[in-house]
């Protein structure tokens, strides 16, 4: 079981709730330790987790999950319901960057997505989960590529690969379809062509007989 699974199954599932995304994430800047802080638990992962409620109306959240070095298991952090959610900053919209912000209405977090693409696949259903489940005060997606906030995104494109599959199941059904009913025509004729020479030695063998 992957990291994310296993976080759905231990953090999301016990609380009836469903992962929708998750990215794993560093800081891009170091975060201010008071210099008496002692007793750090030490290195850990952090990932960025989007859920929403199994019961109705459903509500969609952003969590903050870590796994602590040495441990197998995960620790639900900070969460905000997703109408916290403000701002979310792509940086840069001109190339594919691991880089974001999140500004929420009491916080904010600089990250670097462990890829791009995983940065991407997140953006995108984060940006299609706001869509759905926020009515008002839709937070500001900005410096976001246009793939994530057009036709192009990943829920788009399983969508229209479904869409092609069907599409060509059809057509292989129809040409096999229309091969079938050009076999039986070609048996017809050819028994049609075995009765009517049947036929014809018969009348021969008959005339012999004579």
């Amino acid at each position: 079981m992957n990291a994310k699974s296993a976080i759905s199954k231990e953090i999301f599932a016990p609380h009836d709730e469903r992962m929708l995304g998750a990215v794993q994430v560093k800081r891009r800047t170091k975060k201010k330790i008071p210099f008496l802080a002692t007793g750090g638990q030490g290195e850990y992962l952090t990932y960025i987790c989007l859920s929403v409620t199994n019961k109705k109306p459903a509500q969609a959240s952003i969590t903050k999950v870590k796994q602590f070095e040495g441990s197998t298991s995960f620790v639900r952090r900070t969460q905000w319901m997703l109408e916290q959610l403000r701002q979310v900053n792509g940086i840069d919209p001109n190339r594919d960057s691991p880089e974001f912000d999140l500004l929420f209405e009491n916080a904010f977090d600089q990250w670097v997505a462990n890829t791009a693409s995983e940065k991407c696949t997140f953006f995108q259903v984060l940006h299609h989960t706001c869509q759905r489940y926020l009515t008002d005060k839709k937070p500001e997606f900005i410096n976001c590529q246009s793939k994530i906030m057009g036709g192009n995104s990943i829920l788009h494109s399983a969508a229209d690969s479904v869409t092609s599959a069907v599409q060509k199941a059809s057509q292989a059904l129809n040409e096999r379809g229309e091969r079938l009913g050009r076999a039986e025509e070609k048996t017809e004729e050819l028994k049609n062509s075995a009765q009517q020479f049947a036929e014809t030695a018969h009348k021969v063998r008959f005339q012999q007989d004579k």
